[in-house]
């Protein structure tokens, strides 16, 4: 997969395109794109997907713990897809600003090689998502450009559609298992093992602190089975996101994971967290000696999960 930034970027004489922002790149997502892969194939075409950098909510309302994935998640879960072409557009403000018409011309018709163009069932985009299925119908039917509108994806073992919105509520409520199934995997966090303030190990129960984006989706404050990657290799392990209540820590939620049966030093490294399921909920202890209890109970649970499945 090449990432360009304009269609203008593009050789290839013939093409399938879609646009999205495919935060999450989910089940609903991956149907689509697999669709699209095998037209194009079909025709001999090349795969080209237009997403945006940032995404457009980081402009028009700024949030924390918003993304299912970092940018680089994205692009690596599009290329296993087998997407040919990425198209990593600048979103700003005069972006945002911008008519579809003026879009269509300045990103779209820069490049005479697309055949195909594939719309989500709530496709909308420019000022006011004015940009509708009907507007792109009307100002493509000169162009020698075939309108496909993608039907919307249900996931029968849910009964519910799908959507990076419906994975986030599933993510905020802790209920990453939900979250897995519309994923079709396990819902990750990556980032860099920083320095915490040391009282896992004083417990004789080190964790790994991990520094995050804050712009990523984080789960509802509570412990969850997890598995972790450390230079390359797959733990057992348990992580728990919240403020440490016990110790009064409520100035920014952390996310420390106790790797099973693990005690190197991993301090500045990359590790990824992969949430299988919640074991419970954060709570606040009265006594040190009654939060080591529940923490060696936590891992003895995990642990069991782990030998049954």
């Amino acid at each position: 997969m090449k990432v360009v930034d304009s269609l203008k970027d593009i050789s290839s004489q013939s093409f399938s395109l879609t646009i999205g922002n495919f935060d999450g790149v989910h089940l609903g997502h991956q149907e689509i794109l697999k669709t699209i892969k095998d037209h194009a194939s079909s025709k001999s075409q090349k795969l080209v997907v237009m997403t945006f950098v940032p995404h457009p909510v980081q402009i028009l309302s700024p949030r924390s713990n918003f993304l299912i994935n970092s940018y680089a998640q994205r692009r690596s879960y599009l290329r296993d897809i087998g997407v040919d072409y990425l198209i990593e557009v600048d979103f700003n403000r005069d972006l945002s600003t911008m008519g579809p018409a003026e879009f269509m011309d300045e990103y779209i018709f820069c490049n005479s090689g697309i055949k195909d163009f594939f719309l989500g069932h709530d496709f909308a985009f420019g000022s006011n998502k004015s940009g509708d299925h009907n507007f792109i119908e009307e100002y493509c039917k000169n162009k020698n450009i075939e309108i496909h509108i993608l039907k919307k994806f249900i996931k029968n073992s849910l009964h519910k559609s799908i959507s990076s919105s419906s994975i986030r509520d599933a993510i905020g409520e802790g209920n990453v298992k939900q979250a897995n199934i519309m994923l079709g995997r396990e819902f990750m966090l990556s980032g860099t093992v920083v320095k915490g303030v040391g009282r896992g190990k004083q417990m004789g129960v080190p964790t790994a602190n991990m520094g995050y984006e804050k712009t990523r989706k984080i789960p509802a404050r509570g412990v969850y089975t997890t598995q972790i990657i450390v230079d390359d290799q797959l733990w057992q392990s348990i992580t728990n996101v919240g403020f440490n209540p016990t110790f009064n820590d409520e100035n920014e939620i952390f996310v420390e994971t106790h790797i099973l049966d693990f005690d190197n030093d991993i301090y500045g490294q990359e590790i990824e967290v992969y949430f299988i399921n919640k074991v419970r909920d954060e709570k606040k202890f009265s006594s040190v000696n009654e939060l080591i209890s529940q923490i060696h109970e936590d891992i003895s649970s995990v642990r069991k999960y782990f030998e049954r499945n």
